[in-house]
């Protein structure tokens, strides 16, 4: 299978840790955005949408992040952990799943204002990003994974965004901090121990930091 992504993107290492997870090896093809290689007529028909990740399985052509551990659970892992056949688990792993773009959207755009454009973060951009944050804290509180008893794809997807918002937060200008959600951090300090790949999702976040670090 190719898998077209860039090593910083926090979808593009929710895929990695899945196939990770699942024991599947990915054809890694890596995109700079930078360059404009999302946007080559060649990748537009693999993926109109000119976003990353994009997964090619034997001519087959699915991207955003979250339908490719999906994707992934359902044809590749030899068990249902990840991805359970309950529907009411799988009711409750895709909320987690949605929830997770929305997380990773709000973000961005904190990131943009308060990093990127090296400007005042826009008081209504924090409140969000507070929001998001206090709503997951909840949400984990008194569990130990996203949803049931064990590891699954919401967990990998929701760790690559905290990854993310941990390492940055000691940006100038970034005043958000996971640290400050006791159920998020245990929740964090756990998936470290038991999620497969969890080491170099890490380390592709403080390479990407090192971008912003004068």
């Amino acid at each position: 299978m190719d898998f077209y992504y860039s090593a910083a993107s926090g979808p593009c290492r929710a895929v990695l840790m899945t196939a990770q997870a699942i024991g599947v090896e990915l054809n890694k093809i890596p995109v700079d955005l930078r360059k404009g290689e999302h946007l080559t007529p060649e990748y537009l028909k693999l993926n109109p949408q000119h976003t990353v990740p994009t997964l090619v399985d034997n001519g087959f052509s699915v991207w955003d992040s979250h339908a490719i551990v999906i994707y992934l659970a359902e044809k590749y892992a030899k068990e249902d952990t990840l991805y359970p056949a309950c529907p009411q688990k799988r009711a409750l792993i895709n909320q987690r799943l949605y929830f997770d773009v929305e997380l990773y959207t709000v973000f961005w755009n904190y990131f943009s204002e308060a990093v990127l454009k090296k400007t005042l973060y826009k008081p209504e951009i924090l409140e969000k990003a507070k929001t998001k944050l206090e709503f997951l804290n909840t949400l984990l509180g008194g569990n130990e994974f996203a949803v049931g008893e064990s590891l699954t794809v919401a967990d990998l997807s929701l760790l690559a965004t905290v990854t993310t918002l941990d390492v940055f937060s000691t940006l100038p200008g970034f005043v958000v901090n996971i640290k400050e959600y006791e159920n998020i951090e245990k929740w964090y300090e756990s998936m470290k121990k038991v999620a497969p790949g969890y080491q170099q999702n890490l380390d592709d976040v403080l390479a990407v930091k090192k971008y912003f670090v004068k």
